[in-house]
């Protein structure tokens, strides 16, 4: 957790954004009967990396989060007391795990937001989800619509897991090595259903898919293979690292190429200065349904640090950090 934070501010320096959040984790990362402790070290841990990143010459805070248990766990009610109550100014997000229903996320946002009047911080913390199990993806839509909730993850080695063996093991991996009759994480129906089904609820309801984790974290070609195919198949927008050799691969599988991110720029620049009125770039029309789609080409650029500081459309993200 201490490395992961070091790196982001080590990448917060290089691009001049933060590029990707750290979520200090709970739920697998608190030995049995040590969750108290656990919390408590989580909670100083964000203090202490938020409080640090004041005196350095940042150019966006980072984005520190925590993966609390399920909200049927003994230790879900302390871990938020105790993190949210003690961190919860540091903290962008809280993602709860093993959510199943709208009433898992009434139950999380309470306990939230009870623990932070008794904080005294006027802060309402948005919710991150795991879907990891079939009664879930039956309810993402749902899910997905409560206001709360920001963002949907797949849990996929749990989504696997909680099938009774129906899904084999080689679904939790990826076919690397191009075995004949191999279902991985992007070709078992099952699996593949269960993403699209959450990438589809997340953007009808304006929130952020995250994609599952891949664990051949030794192999950077086939982590950025997963990545594109998640985004530019799958429709998800961000995506789970595992390792910090992960997370380069990942941000250039999400990053809009070169060419497209000078396209996106001419348009938009060229449709702010006729007042979002028809444009023709050559010889091909533009109106407000195109510019929508080109300037998220630029809104993904700007978070991964692919918009040039002299491209002209830096002024549509010209702010200060506070």
């Amino acid at each position: 957790m201490v490395k992961s934070l070091a790196l982001q501010a080590e990448l917060t320096q290089e691009f001049g954004i933060c590029v990707f959040d750290v979520t200090l984790d709970c739920e697998d990362g608190a030995p049995v009967g040590g969750e108290s402790d656990h919390a408590n070290m989580v909670a100083d841990l964000a203090t202490k990396a938020f409080n640090a990143s004041k005196n350095v010459a940042l150019s966006a805070w980072p984005r520190i989060a925590v993966r609390v248990h399920a909200v049927d766990h003994p230790a879900f009610t302390s871990d938020v007391e105790t993190i949210v109550g003690k961190a919860g100014a540091s903290l962008c997000h809280v993602m709860v795990p093993k959510v199943e229903s709208v009433d898992d996320i009434d139950c999380a946002a309470a306990a939230l937001d009870s623990a932070l009047q008794r904080s005294v911080m006027p802060v309402c913390l948005p919710i991150h989800v795991l879907i990891e199990s079939p009664l879930a993806v039956q309810n993402v839509a749902a899910i997905a619509a409560h206001p709360r909730v920001q963002s949907l993850s797949f849990g996929l080695m749990d989504f696997v897991s909680a099938h009774g063996g129906a899904i084999p093991s080689s679904a939790m991996g990826l076919n690397t090595a191009g075995s004949d009759g191999m279902l991985d994480q992007f070709s078992h129906p099952l699996v593949v259903r269960a993403k699209l089904d959450i990438a589809a609820a997340c953007h009808a309801y304006g929130k952020v898919p995250s994609h599952c984790v891949v664990t051949e974290f030794k192999n950077p070609l086939a982590v950025q293979a997963a990545a594109l195919q998640a985004g530019r198949t799958l429709g998800f927008t961000r995506m789970w690292s595992i390792h910090p050799d992960q997370i380069r691969p990942i941000l250039s599988a999400f990053a809009p190429a070169e060419q497209d991110v000078a396209q996106a720029s001419r348009i938009i620049c060229l449709a702010h200065a006729s007042d979002w009125a028809p444009i023709s770039v050559d010889g091909v029309l533009h109106d407000r349904a195109s510019f929508r789609y080109f300037w998220q080409v630029l809104e993904r650029a700007h978070r991964t640090a692919k918009l040039s500081l002299h491209d002209p459309a830096q002024l549509f993200f010209a702010q200060s950090v506070q």
